[in-house]
């Protein structure tokens, strides 16, 4: 028969892990802004300098970020819908702005990957709690007596540091540039929209963005 009251406090964690996962955190880490200057090219290309290993996240950065440019008046387009995964490889910097402005494009925003590990930690075993039993010293202290404890356990986080920097072609000038940091994140499409609303609320919050 199970005794009434009795909580696995490692449960607890584990229930508060899901939830955390659910909802993986981006952050701002820093950003920088050009005095007096605001997006004006009349169309970005935003460019994921990822590698092969990295194509998911690079596809779906992409995607993301010229949505949400989008929609917020800004015409923008997908360096690897417009030119392949092998984009401007083997071009010196004359032909691949040749190759970038023929398009149309006056404005770049480039997004790069800086750091990403994995980082293993063993998590300690932790006693049941359980109030039930604490109203009286016996049973309190037969409950733990015979070492009521959870076994540890390993757990693995995931750590994604990525830059963006957005430059206007005509004057070749950067006028934002910022990094995030990423915990967790439950898939690259789930990155790609935490890292793109993080980024885009701060160039909203320093007029960047009108």
């Amino acid at each position: 028969m199970k005794k009434p009251g009795r909580v696995s406090a490692i449960g607890m964690f584990f229930l508060f892990a899901v939830l955390l996962s659910a909802c993986s955190s981006t952050k701002l880490v820093s950003s920088w802004t050009a005095p007096n200057d605001v997006i004006k090219s009349n169309k970005v290309l935003v460019i994921a300098l990822m590698g092969q290993n990295d194509r998911m996240l690079r596809e779906n950065v992409e995607r993301i970020m010229v949505k949400n440019l989008s929609e917020k008046g800004i015409n923008a387009g997908s360096a690897f819908a417009e030119y392949g995964p092998k984009v401007f490889e083997g071009l010196n910097e004359a032909a691949a702005l040749k190759a970038i402005k023929d398009k149309g494009y006056d404005g770049t925003f480039t997004i790069a990957v800086l750091d990403k590990t994995k980082q293993k930690t063993y998590n300690y075993g932790a006693p049941y709690f359980n109030p039930y039993y604490g109203y009286r010293f016996w049973g309190y202290y037969n409950n733990f007596y015979g070492g009521m404890y959870e076994p540890g356990y390993y757990s693995t986080t995931k750590r994604f540091i990525l830059e963006a920097n957005y430059y206007n072609l005509d004057n070749d000038k950067l006028l934002y540039s910022a990094q995030t940091r990423s915990l967790d994140p439950s898939s690259p499409e789930s990155l790609a929209t935490e890292f793109t609303n993080t980024l885009l609320a701060d160039m909203t919050k320093k007029g960047v963005i009108k």
